[in-house]
């Protein structure tokens, strides 16, 4: 069934979408990796669905692979991956209208376009972005490179009207290479970015990287590194591991393919955090799985060249799974993106936030739960 209202006039008029979870259905992870003050506890609050094809400034609205709430406003920001195709790469602050009621809305209220170190704004096809969170000195948002054309990934600091302010040193490894020896995998690299309430930062590759082994197939998973940055100087500090799970789906579709990725990750403290682990599969879809990961015991791997050809004992990051979408009735689309933030009356929310590629045949999809319960220091 579909919904709609009539937003204040500084909003646009969008789609609601009611789930066949109930709203208030309430979800538990009470113990995880055994961490019984690691629990999580989440109430559904609803679906909010903007159709792709909606144009905002005279710019199709989509792609969003990255959000994150803005407490000075009570406003999210949201970035586009459009890579300077369809309008200017640039991100969006959005209003969610959610309470303990359920997600009411999600309206644009400005669209500001990120600009290289040259002060202009991207040319076509030389930036990706894929993710966005506030730092201490701006926002803080992620490029995924091009594998192909071998344009390195990058992370950097730009101000609240989209202007360059300062770049994160890329570590040794990541660069994309001709012969695919080392470094990122095309449209696999730099997907996920959270900011540590200690100022740390950490961003991850959706999949290893070609010396770290292969992609997840549907009998084993890839080995994810996480780099630890000191967020003050963008210098590295250090790297971990992130095992990625199998792909959890075949297609249905004949010769139809499938994938499996980390596309995004949420800080809870200074060493837990969530990760999204999206898949889809021809004929079947996404699934889309919330994990909960802790680096205290994690290796350090930043001086392990190649975790393939490695005889050292390497730790990878705890993780165990709060929430799987499609389990609770859920049918997720594209989620690459993901917040904490505040409801309107001042209830803790977690949203979720999808790419819908552009397509036709997929959607801008919010979702919405109330925390009822997080990890406890």
């Amino acid at each position: 069934m579909t919904k709609r209202f009539l937003a204040a006039a500084a909003f646009v008029l969008l789609s609601s979408t009611v789930s066949a979870t109930d709203i208030g259905a309430t979800f538990e992870t009470a113990c995880p990796f055994g961490d019984c003050a690691a629990g999580i506890s989440l109430s559904y609050l609803g679906e909010f669905v903007i159709p792709t094809g909606h144009m905002e400034n005279g710019v199709e609205f989509g792609g969003i692979s990255g959000l994150d709430f803005d407490s000075a406003t009570g406003h999210y920001l949201a970035i586009s991956d459009d890579r300077s195709e369809r309008g200017p790469a640039r991100f969006y602050e959005l209003n969610v209208d959610v309470e303990v009621s359920g997600l009411k809305g999600v309206s644009v209220v400005k669209q500001v376009t990120l600009k290289d170190k040259n002060g202009a704004p991207f040319a076509a096809r030389t930036v990706d972005p894929e993710s966005i969170r506030l730092g201490k000195d701006g926002i803080y948002w992620g490029s995924e490179g091009d594998g192909k054309a071998l344009l390195a990934p990058f992370v950097r600091v730009a101000s609240p009207d989209g202007a360059f302010v300062r770049e994160f040193k890329l570590p040794e490894g990541f660069a994309p290479t001709a012969d695919k020896s080392t470094g990122i995998r095309d449209n696999l690299a730099f997907e996920d970015l959270a900011v540590a309430p200690s100022g740390d930062v950490f961003v991850g590759v959706e999949a290893a990287l070609y010396q770290d082994g292969p992609n997840p197939s549907l009998t084993s998973g890839s080995l994810s590194r996480i780099v630890g940055y000191d967020g003050a100087t963008g210098e590295p500090k250090a790297e971990y591991v992130y095992p990625v799970s199998p792909i959890p789906q075949a297609a249905t579709k004949a010769d139809g393919g499938n994938d499996n990725g980390m596309s995004e990750m949420l800080a809870l403290d200074d060493h837990r955090l969530l990760a999204v682990e999206r898949s889809y599969a021809q004929g079947f879809g996404n699934s889309i799985k919330i994990m909960m990961m802790d680096l205290t015991d994690a290796t350090d791997v930043s001086a392990i060249a190649s975790l393939a050809k490695n005889d050292q004992r390497v730790v990878p990051a705890r993780k165990s799974q709060v929430l799987d979408l499609r389990a609770i009735g859920l049918v997720p689309d594209n989620i690459e993106a993901m917040s904490l933030g505040k409801a309107k009356d001042g209830t803790d929310v977690l949203i979720l936030g999808s790419d819908n590629n552009f397509s036709t045949s997929q959607k801008t999809q919010f979702y919405a739960f109330k925390i009822l319960r997080r990890p406890q220091q």
